[in-house]
Formats: structure tokens, C-alpha cells, sequence
């Protein structure tokens, strides 16, 4: 499994580097620093579909991912063993209070790649069996619309909440409202309450377990949170190489104008690094670098919200041209078009 997803992040930048063949006279690229969502990525469906503006996105992946092939074997002998589940496919009819294989009262998911990694296990279950492996009442709790795409994707018979949170805080908060309104059917089992399944990566902030079990909040308030690291994360090496080659095509096709969203701190350095905007002894920002180096172009950054932002200022002395307002397809173009026509 770690082999060929590796090799799935080396042909998505394949396919990359030869993004602007087919670059029309009216388009303006559009540098999307992630790798593509699947099985579609909103980001695309949006700017495609914006009359405003003709941009061409183009995904430039920052980071690789490896799935913990360890984790995710043990997650499917849980779901096997109707960890998951209110019964056992003999007892379907039993309520959760009477499995005493139930494991756990619910799952978050916060990234694309989680969903990813969950997905390998779902593929390895008897499809026949589902019904009988999910309790149909568990929820599946969602950071935004693009995980809860991908989520829907599982074709689980859970519900599906949380899409409008955006961000991990919010989220946390949200599901301290409406867990704690579940049936004990659902959320416990022999009086205990169950933990919810959280699907991280190794790096990953702890907002949500720290809100949901806050030792401030009522005893009868607080969610158990059990973490599974499903997958690691790290910078590709390649992508300051690949980044540049990208952008002395842009020059190569004379293109006027392009833009580059950055979602995460990871990635920054390189990115201007490719762009040539660092001085050279201070690692920082200069302002003198990026007029020389932009030359006709214009390059605009953009970022999904106000930690890269941050990063951005703090560590290399850079403002952003845009930070969106909301951390969404709609939030970044938004930014982007108001930036636009102010200019």
C-alpha cells in the first residue's frame, strides 16, 4: 500500500508538470498547492465554473503521504468484529448496549487524506456486510464540504454531520452540542460512554481532543477522543524542482498573470524559494527579489486562511496578497476576485 500510493503522488506531478500545455490565451493559472481530492476536488468544480475570470487550476502536490498499513490492519479487524456496529450480523436487531464488541461511539474525519486511508480499509470489507458493520445511527463528524464529499464516497450508511464547520475548533464545538444529544443507544455501552474514533496523520493540532475532553466541562459532558495515526506526512522532495519547472513554462507561454494558494506552512519556503522572492543570506522576504524576479508577470499568493498567513509573516517577512476569509473554494476565490478588482 505505501508503494503505490507513493507512486500515485509521483504521477499526479507527472501529469502536473505538463499542466499549462493546453493554456488558452484568456486563462489565468492557478497553482493549487495540495494534491487533488478525489473522487473530485471542489476546488476545481469551483474556479472552473466561475464567469468572472477564466482560470486554469492547475494541483502542484507539496506533500507526500504514507499510509500506516500497521493501523489500518487493525481498523479493519475492529470493523470486522463490529467495532462499529450496534450488533453482531446474527444479533442485527440488538441495540448497541448489548454488543460487547462495540468500540466506539463515532468518527472524525479532518483531512482528505484520512478519508483516503479509511477508504483501503472500506475496499477490504464484504460490501455485503456493511449494513451490518456500521450502526446506521453512528455519525460521521466532517471538517468542510471536500471531506464530507469524500466521506459520502464510502457509501457508508452513517449519517454525515459537520460539513459547514470549516475548521477544527469549530467542529470540536459542534460536536459537544449535538453528541451529547444522541441516544446512549448510539454513544455508550454498559453505562461507559464510547470514545470517538479520531483519523490523524502524525502531524495534526489537538484542538479537538482537548475541547471535547476539557476537564472544565461536566463529567457528564465530556467525549472520550481515540486517536489512530492512518498515515505520515512530509514535504516531496521534488517539489521546489517541479514548482520551478511549472513556472518557467508560465514564463515560457509569456503568461500576465498567475496565482498560487498555499493551504498549509508546509511548502512555504520552498514555494518562494522556486519563485526566487529570498534573499539569499536572510532567508527572508524581499520585495526588490520578487520585482525582478516576477518581471512582466504578475504573481499573486493567496492563502486558505490565517495560520499560512501567519506562518508566512512570521517566518520569512512575507505578506500574502489574499487570505481567505473563509478556508472553502468560495472563501479563496472570493479573496481572489475582490483582490482583483481593487487592482
Amino acid at each position: 500500500m505505501k508503494l503505490d500510493f507513493i507512486q500515485s503522488t509521483k504521477n499526479t506531478m507527472e501529469q502536473v508538470i505538463t499542466g499549462l500545455g493546453d493554456l488558452s490565451l484568456d486563462q489565468i493559472p492557478i497553482y493549487l498547492l495540495k494534491t487533488k481530492s478525489s473522487p473530485s476536488d471542489n476546488y476545481e468544480e469551483h474556479f472552473n465554473t466561475l464567469q468572472s475570470a477564466k482560470f486554469k487550476p492547475i494541483f502542484v502536490p507539496v506533500l507526500e503521504h504514507v499510509f500506516r498499513d500497521d493501523a489500518l490492519r487493525a481498523l479493519k479487524r475492529h470493523a470486522e468484529r463490529f467495532a462499529f456496529a450496534g450488533g453482531s450480523e446474527a444479533t442485527a436487531r440488538q441495540k448497541a448496549t448489548n454488543n460487547p464488541a462495540k468500540r466506539y461511539g463515532g468518527i472524525i474525519f479532518t483531512s482528505q487524506r484520512a478519508v483516503d486511508a479509511f477508504s483501503t480499509v472500506i475496499m477490504k470489507l464484504d460490501p455485503s456486510k456493511r449494513e451490518a458493520l456500521f450502526d446506521k445511527d453512528m455519525p460521521l463528524y466532517v471538517v468542510g464540504p471536500a471531506t464530507a464529499k469524500g466521506v459520502a464516497a464510502l457509501d457508508l450508511p452513517c449519517p454525515i454531520l459537520g460539513e459547514a464547520t470549516g475548521n477544527g475548533e469549530a467542529l470540536a464545538h459542534f460536536i459537544l452540542k449535538h453528541h451529547n444529544t444522541l441516544s446512549t443507544e448510539v454513544t455508550a455501552l454498559n453505562g461507559r460512554k464510547l470514545p470517538l474514533l479520531f483519523l490523524v496523520g502524525e502531524q495534526r493540532r489537538d484542538v479537538i481532543p482537548k475541547t471535547l475532553q476539557d476537564e472544565n466541562l461536566p463529567p457528564t459532558q465530556q467525549i472520550p477522543v481515540t486517536e489512530a495515526i492512518v498515515y505520515e506526512t512530509g514535504e516531496m522532495a521534488t517539489f521546489e524542482e517541479d514548482f520551478s519547472d511549472l513556472l518557467s513554462e508560465a514564463k515560457a507561454a509569456k503568461v500576465k498573470e498567475q496565482w498560487v494558494v498555499v493551504f498549509s506552512p508546509q511548502g512555504c519556503e520552498a514555494m518562494l524559494s522556486a519563485l526566487g522572492w529570498l534573499d539569499e543570506k536572510s532567508g527572508k522576504y524581499s520585495s526588490g527579489r520578487r520585482e525582478i524576479m516576477s518581471g512582466p508577470a504578475a504573481t499573486r499568493i493567496a492563502t486558505i486562511g490565517p495560520t499560512t498567513k501567519d506562518f508566512l509573516q512570521t517566518q520569512f517577512g512575507f505578506e500574502p496578497d489574499v487570505c481567505a476569509e473563509k478556508p472553502s473554494p468560495e472563501g479563496v476565490a472570493d479573496g481572489i476576485l475582490a483582490f482583483r478588482k481593487a487592482t
